[in-house]
């Protein structure tokens, strides 16, 4: 049979410390936004951190690492996606001395992962910039934060450098222009927020992002790391060449991240969109220079695709962070997120024409309600086949994509374990393989269980993906 992936293909999974950990105050940890926002992306933040907030204590994961990196190995994966909360280091975000045990709970938990043979892929800001930094500083558009940003990754870099070869800078790098506090740590309400201080946001995190990978390949010249986009191709909903325009206007807005920390600066097609929102970007004297220290490779979440059309009576899209128009030929998940399988083999080449740089699925998955039942066997588990059927179409267009020629380096699906969502703050939305007995109301055990799809893609690793016999 031919082979479909690499010999080194890097399988794994996804989380994000704000979403898993808890302990949101423990050993000295300080708060993050993501404390503040009981409720997910869209809506406004609080005063302070309350008992609905599912991320307070997340699950668990703080605590019973072991038993979950322990499951992961037990489906075999190579690789394991996490972030490190900033506020664990530094609780403020702006301190001169890191704060010891936060350091030691990733010291511990980066060593369970090396116990079973598994590498980590760290993300430096996955959606939790310190709340003190959003208050006091407005989050990213203040340009203070890039050197708090670089006192934070030497820190981790060289406490971490002999244990994580792979690092990415943002999460979700583009997502700052729909969800500013999430993804900037801006405090300014959107509605209030101008182009101009939205686009020196911007500019600040393109220059800490690209100092980040100066330093890494400065402190460890054996690692890679990556940029981090949310990809969502924009097709036109007609062939009707404004609506051909309008596709291709809203995926330069989006791209526009990557060609800068791929190519090393500003694309010129921005120039246009600048001009006519009247946004001048500040740059300070090495700004240019910076830039030019360019990622080792792409890495991107995908869930859905999208349309745009010249027409403003349009049915518009639901649920997706990136908005757009309906497809009429696709269905969708129960939050509305658009099913489309191909659009991935899509989106890879066209990230690998555009860039030629090595790409990395870091998260892909199908949050849906999962019930927990009894198993053939007499356990408890979620017979999940809409989940194993989603991911199974998904793998088959990553194979194709290979076959066209592109270069992929790993597949960590998101939300390996159930975790509160990031979107809805929801834990009744679930992704995972392995089933969290913890509800929305906060109740339940905490208890994993395996799901269907545990096994599933336990054999999808465990034979490199010749498993799906229908590739």
């Amino acid at each position: 049979m031919k082979q479909l992936f690499p010999e080194n293909f890097l399988w794994g999974g996804a989380v994000a410390a704000n979403q898993c950990e808890g302990a949101y105050q423990e050993d000295g940890k300080g708060l993050s936004i993501q404390d503040v926002m009981p409720r997910g992306i869209m809506a406004p933040p609080v005063d302070t951190p309350t008992e609905e907030n599912m991320k307070l204590t997340g699950i668990d994961f703080y605590h019973r690492y072991k038993e979950d990196i322990k499951l992961f190995a037990e489906m075999g994966f190579k690789v394991f996606r996490t972030s490190i909360a900033w506020s664990r280091i530094f609780p403020n975000g702006d301190e001169a001395v890191p704060n010891e045990k936060g350091l030691q709970f990733y010291d511990d938990l980066f060593d369970e992962c090396h116990k079973y043979g598994i590498e980590p892929l760290v993300t430096i800001s996955h959606y939790e910039t310190p709340l003190y930094l959003a208050k006091k500083y407005d989050g990213w558009t203040s340009r203070k934060l890039i050197n708090f940003f670089e006192r934070y990754v030497r820190t981790v870099f060289d406490r971490y450098k002999d244990k994580v070869k792979y690092w990415l800078t943002f999460n979700e790098v583009n997502s700052i222009l729909h969800a500013p506090l999430m993804s900037g740590g801006i405090w300014t309400p959107k509605e209030k927020l101008s182009k101009q201080d939205l686009y020196q946001a911007v500019h600040h995190e393109l220059v800490a992002s690209a100092s980040a990978v100066k330093i890494a390949h400065e402190m460890m010249p054996d690692a890679m790391i990556g940029c981090m986009i949310l990809g969502m191709p924009v097709y036109p909903l007609t062939p009707k060449p404004e609506d051909v325009m309008a596709a291709m206007k809203a995926e330069q807005k989006n791209y526009f991240f990557a060609d800068v920390q791929v190519r090393g600066y500003y694309p010129k097609y921005l120039d246009s969109y600048m001009e006519e929102n009247h946004v001048k970007i500040e740059m300070e004297p090495g700004d240019e220079d910076i830039l030019k220290n360019t990622v080792d490779f792409i890495s991107f979440s995908y869930y859905a695709s999208t349309c745009e059309t010249s027409q403003p009576a349009a049915e518009l899209a639901e649920g997706n962070l990136m908005g757009g128009v309906k497809n009429p030929y696709l269905n969708e998940s129960e939050w509305g997120w658009a099913i489309d399988a191909v659009g991935l083999r899509y989106l890879l080449n066209q990230l690998y024409d555009r860039y030629q740089k090595p790409l990395f699925i870091v998260e892909n998955g199908l949050g849906a309600v999962d019930e927990l039942t009894e198993g053939p066997d007499g356990n408890l588990t979620v017979l999940d086949d809409y989940r194993i059927a989603y991911l199974k179409a998904h793998i088959r267009e990553m194979a194709n994509a290979i076959a066209d020629g592109v270069d992929l380096m790993g597949y960590t699906t998101w939300g390996c374990i159930d975790l509160v969502s990031a979107s809805t703050a929801q834990l009744k939305k679930r992704y995972g393989f392995i089933y969290v007995d913890r509800n929305d109301d906060g109740s339940g055990t905490l208890e994993r269980y395996k799901k269907k799809s545990f096994y599933w893609y336990q054999d999808v690793i465990r034979t490199n993906g010749q498993c799906l016999e229908d590739i």
